[in-house]
């Protein structure tokens, strides 16, 4: 079938989660971060991602900013930081993280295609709307699809099954991308066709469902979402 629909994660896909602790390492007050800002990130992202999992498992549901302020403080811990003003700033720049510097054009693109396009996203609502108009792509987006009005987090197949309904389409005319290997995985073995944007050169996850597409970045979406599209616009 033919793609009707582009659905991206969010966090780590459009948006670079990494982009808050650099940030605040880079700024005045922020010389605490400056060595350890990397491994910050890469443990908050990791137990932020931990801790959506656990909580699905128990059915001990909460919103993806009280799990995002738990990761922080585990992974403030960890690297030996407790500055209470660092962790305001990281919080805050979380809410403005910028977008990877291909999105805007490639999510243009398709709207130029005529696609439909959305998140479908951990994030509640207002995280998901900060970061969308932080980043200056909210015209290119037809929704924020948040698993806050399911309650439960990805990989649950209820949180997939929004894009169906929303966009009143079958499994197999929707693209849906992701930077999570086991969220690509996850889409796959749900119905979706999947794009795992591998920016880190990972392993592929070891699942039922396997990404049909692995890509380094979002570049080549439209390509993906419509082989004959480079015949007839300007890549």
């Amino acid at each position: 079938m033919p793609i009707k629909a582009c659905v991206f994660d969010a966090y780590g896909t459009l948006f670079d989660v990494a982009a808050a602790a650099r940030q605040a390492a880079a700024e005045p007050g922020g010389e605490a971060l400056s060595e350890n800002w990397p491994q910050l990130a890469a443990h908050w992202r990791t137990k932020q991602l931990q801790y959506t999992w656990l909580r699905a498992v128990t059915g001990d549901h909460t919103d993806f900013w009280s799990v995002t302020q738990d990761g922080l403080d585990w992974a403030m811990e960890a690297v030996g930081l407790s500055e209470p003003a660092i962790r305001e700033r990281l919080l805050q720049l979380y809410w403005e993280l910028s977008a990877y510097p291909e999105v805007p054009a490639m999510l243009a693109k398709l709207k130029e295609m005529g696609l439909a396009t959305a998140i479908l996203s951990n994030g509640s609502p207002d995280m998901l709307d900060g970061a969308v108009n932080s980043a200056g792509i909210s015209m290119y987006l037809d929704d924020n699809l948040s698993v806050e009005s399911v309650g439960i987090f990805k990989p649950a197949d209820v949180v997939y099954e929004l894009v169906t309904q929303r966009f009143s389409c079958t499994r197999d005319e929707v693209l849906f991308v992701s930077s999570n290997g086991w969220d690509a995985a996850c889409a796959a073995a749900y119905g979706f066709e999947t794009a795992w944007v591998n920016r880190a050169g990972e392993p592929v996850d070891r699942l039922p469902g396997q990404p049909k597409h692995v890509l380094s970045d979002l570049t080549t979406i439209p390509q993906l979402a419509d082989p004959n599209y480079g015949k007839f616009h300007n890549l």
